[in-house]
Order: C-alpha cells, then sequence, then structure tokens
C-alpha cells in the first residue's frame, strides 16, 4: 500500500527561517520524481527551486503563491510506493485537498529505497523516512470544502463562510487547531491577550494572518473589545471597516483609546521581508556592532580611462571599469591585508583572510544584493570581467545562489552609477572594509603645473576601526588613488 509522506519546507542554509512562495511547479495530482523541483521559492538572498526528495503523487500543497512559510512548515504531501495511483484526488487537479485532507492513515506496506540525490537539510540522500502525515486544521477543510461547492444544505449564513473586500470570514469561532502557523503572529496575539479563535483568516484556506491579528488589535482599541467578535461574526466585515475608521479618528485627535499601530489615511504599511527585510537587519546590525570610520579622496583618473580604453581597442574581450577598479582592491588588499579580515567578537580576535573573496553592491528591481567574486586575487582583467557580468546577470533574474551572496571578505561599491560623487558606504557586516567609487566626471584640475579639464573621481574608504588605524587605512586608499592615476604603478605586482 501507499505512504503519504509529508515535505517539509527544508532548511536553504546561510541562517535563512523563512521563504515565500512565488510558483508552484506541480499540481494536486500530478506525479513526481524524486529530485524533481516542486515549487520555486524566494528567501531573503535569492530565488530557489526546491526538489522534493520523495517520487510518487502530489496529494496536497500547502500555501499559496505569494504566502510566507517558515522553515519546517508543510509544503505537499506525496504519496509513494504501490497504489499511489489511488491518491489521485477525483476533484479538480488544480484544487488543494484531496486524499491529503480526507483524514486518511497510510498504509503500512513496505517503504520505498527511493532516497532524494539532492542534500537538504533534513532530508538527506538516504531512504525517505516513515513520517505521520499532517493533519489539516478543521477549519481549512470546511473551508476547502465550502470553497468547492460541497457545502452542506442550509441557509447560506449557516456556517458557510462569506466574503467581503476578498476576504474569507467565518459565522463562527473555529473549532478545534487554530489555523496558525507563524510563531510570530501567535506571540502577538498572546501578548496582547487575544483569543486567535475568535478570528477568521484571510490566508490560504483561512489561515490566520499577522495582518488580521493587527485588524483585531485595532478594532479592540477603537471600540474596547467589542469589534473582535463583531469582527468575525459579521458575513460583510462592515464593523472591522467601522473600526479601522474609528481608529484612523482616534489617532489623529490623540484620543487615550489609540494604540499608536493605526495608520492615517493616505499612509502605507510596507511589511520589511525578503531582501529588504535582510538588507535592514544586516545594516543595523553593522551599525550596532562595527566602529567604523570613514575617510575619502579625489583622484583624476584620465589615465585609467585611457589604458582602458586602449585595452579595449585590441582584440580580446572588452574589459570593464569595475573590473579594473577590482583589480586595484586586490593588488591594495596585498599591501595592507589589515583590511581583508573580520572580527571574532567571541574569541576577540582578528582573522586575516589570505584569500579575497570580492563583494560588489548591485542594485536589482528586488533590492540590493552583494553578489561575491570568489578568489578576486587569483583573477586578471578579463577574468573578473566575465565573473561580474555572470553575477550582475543572475542577480537582475534573481537567480544568485546563497552561497554566491555571501562569504565576501570585502566589498566594491560603485555608487557612481547613480551620478553621485560621494558616500559614506555602511560596512557589509561582518567584513572589515569596504571601497566607495562616486562618478567619473570632466572637472577643473592641476595637471603638471597647469589648470586643465580632468576625468576626477571620489574614492571613500569605510572600515572597521577595531582592525585597525587610520594610517593603514589612509595608505591603503592613497594606494588605491594611485593606482588610479597611474595605472602602471600595478605594473611593480603584476
Amino acid at each position: 500500500m501507499a505512504q503519504v509522506l509529508e515535505f517539509k519546507l527544508p532548511d536553504l542554509g546561510e541562517g535563512l527561517t523563512e521563504a515565500e512562495i512565488v510558483r508552484w511547479l506541480v499540481q494536486v495530482g500530478d506525479v513526481v520524481a524524486v529530485d524533481q523541483p516542486v515549487v520555486e521559492v524566494e528567501t531573503a538572498k535569492a530565488m530557489v527551486e526546491v526538489p522534493c526528495p520523495y517520487g510518487g503523487v502530489v496529494t496536497a500543497r500547502f500555501g499559496e503563491e505569494g504566502a510566507e512559510l517558515p522553515v519546517g512548515a508543510p509544503l505537499l504531501t506525496v504519496a509513494v510506493g504501490e497504489g499511489a495511483e489511488g491518491h489521485r484526488p477525483a476533484a479538480d487537479p488544480g484544487t488543494d485537498g484531496g486524499a491529503a485532507r480526507a483524514g486518511e492513515q497510510p498504509g503500512a506496506g513496505e517503504r520505498r529505497s527511493e532516497g532524494s540525490g539532492n542534500v537538504l537539510v533534513g532530508y538527506g540522500t538516504s531512504e525517505a523516512p516513515a513520517r505521520r502525515r499532517r493533519v489539516r486544521p478543521q477549519g481549512r477543510a470546511s473551508g476547502a470544502a465550502a470553497g468547492s461547492g460541497t457545502a452542506g444544505a442550509g441557509s447560506p449564513g449557516a456556517g458557510v463562510p462569506g466574503r467581503a473586500n476578498g476576504r474569507v470570514r467565518a459565522a463562527e469561532p473555529v473549532d478545534g487547531p487554530v489555523p496558525v502557523i507563524s510563531p510570530l503572529v501567535r506571540r502577538l496575539a498572546r501578548e496582547n491577550d487575544l483569543d486567535l479563535r475568535e478570528l477568521t483568516g484571510s490566508g490560504p484556506d483561512g489561515l490566520i494572518l499577522r495582518a488580521d491579528v493587527e485588524y483585531a488589535l485595532r478594532a479592540a482599541a477603537a471600540q474596547g473589545g467589542r469589534a473582535v467578535r463583531e469582527a468575525s461574526a459579521h458575513p460583510d466585515g462592515t464593523v472591522r471597516e467601522q473600526a479601522l475608521a474609528a481608529t484612523a479618528g482616534a489617532a489623529a485627535t490623540g484620543s487615550a483609546g489609540s494604540t499608536g499601530s493605526a495608520v492615517p489615511p493616505g499612509d502605507v504599511r510596507i511589511p520589511l521581508k525578503g531582501v529588504r527585510g535582510a538588507v535592514a537587519d544586516k545594516l543595523a546590525r553593522s551599525r550596532r556592532e562595527i566602529p567604523d570610520a570613514t575617510c575619502w579622496v579625489d583622484a583624476d583618473a584620465t589615465e585609467l580611462m585611457r589604458a582602458r580604453a586602449a585595452m579595449n581597442a585590441a582584440s580580446g574581450p572588452k574589459i570593464s571599469l569595475v573590473a579594473l577598479l577590482a583589480r586595484i582592491c586586490t593588488a591594495a588588499l596585498a599591501r595592507f591585508p589589515e583590511l581583508n579580515s573580520t572580527v571574532d567578537t567571541q574569541a576577540r580576535e582578528i582573522v586575516r583572510f589570505d584569500h579575497v573573496h570580492l563583494g560588489f553592491a548591485a542594485q536589482t528591481d528586488r533590492g540590493l544584493v552583494v553578489p561575491v567574486v570568489r578568489d578576486a586575487h587569483a583573477r586578471d582583467a578579463e577574468a573578473l570581467t566575465s565573473e561580474f557580468a555572470r553575477l550582475t546577470e543572475a542577480a537582475r533574474a534573481g537567480r544568485l545562489t546563497p552561497g554566491e551572496l555571501t562569504g565576501g571578505t570585502f566589498t566594491l561599491n560603485n555608487y557612481g552609477v547613480f551620478g553621485v560623487d560621494g558616500s559614506t558606504p555602511i560596512v557589509n557586516h561582518p567584513e572589515a572594509a569596504m571601497l566607495g567609487v562616486g562618478r567619473i566626471v570632466p572637472k577643473p584640475w592641476v595637471h603638471e603645473g597647469e589648470l586643465a579639464v580632468r576625468q576626477v573621481v571620489q574614492l571613500s574608504l569605510t572600515f572597521d576601526h577595531r582592525v585597525c588605524d587610520g594610517g593603514t587605512a589612509g595608505g591603503f586608499l592613497r594606494y588605491v588613488a594611485d593606482c588610479v592615476e597611474q595605472p602602471a604603478v600595478l605594473l611593480r605586482t603584476l
């Protein structure tokens, strides 16, 4: 007989704790093979296709596209072994539910000696472990039945959820397990003495989201708690909207009933999640932990631009400006290794690296990301150009892997592409320094004793003052400026 195995969202590495479902690659009722990608998710670092470690028939999917799931939450269930075909649902294959939600127990037949070849944290490559299938909350099952038109006879308001503004609303509190996945939602409710059983979730299959809890808290603040019960019971949801309007009015007048979390009309709250949330957390941590300082200098980049033009005039691949700047960085780090390091706060030690994994800031539609060029010190200008192009294209397509976004030892930030001259960049934690490069523009400059129009750039270095003093940082930046002004200086170390 077939076994129904549950596949949970695996640990995708690098400390990621959650992911957003971008696109399902399989439907309920589809036959999947071992290691076949079944869902595309977006983590705080990259877009990832998640392979399933089991082969069989998909019996249920958990979470709609756009839903955010924590690591360890169920993704789907798969019927494996002989008789798996019998687990195909009779309903439309695009509807989540089917046999996996019918409550049947898996059979006691032999396990398949087939496992995933992809090493997923918690799964591995051995044969699939026997798992008890997840029991769906009663509230979700009833919601799915109502949505498919299989609800029992009765009046429209007697147990059939209504809809208001696209939100599913139940007629009465849910009995049995509360449909909540996120521990943050539970904690928010617990800290505010809110009974989650009185709420109806607006998420997939009635899942209670953080927004639902915040709605209820605002309603309670505006109407003394009465609106929490009425907002869940009222089929058209008018009480909730009235409570929100009352709360906004109270916030505007500074009344005692306001919690301070209401949003005035016209204002928008944007969740800090995904790439934006990851960037916010990392930058805040850098500011908290790293005592940084910044120094800067103007440099005449005319000769560097001429050298690049000469390289590109010859046969062969074109050389990018960022590749030349990266080559200058690696040469400077060889002379000033203090800046190619990190601070181990627990051991109270400075760790200097014998390699340069060079990160570079890349702005994408998804936000700021920092891809890493591995072993940049061992690459020439052509190899660096090629790798920068590959990583930039992958970043814009959202296809960078977590491994391509971590492990950097020094970062190059070319903010000149945004048309600005200078900046005081924040160190990319846990690195020790970042070189910033402004735009290269024609400016008056004294050259060989005479005033001339030259191509001038501003360079800035932000560094962790724990790893070195200002003399080292100034020496590094001066060497970089010298190489920009006279690229032939690099010949001494090539």
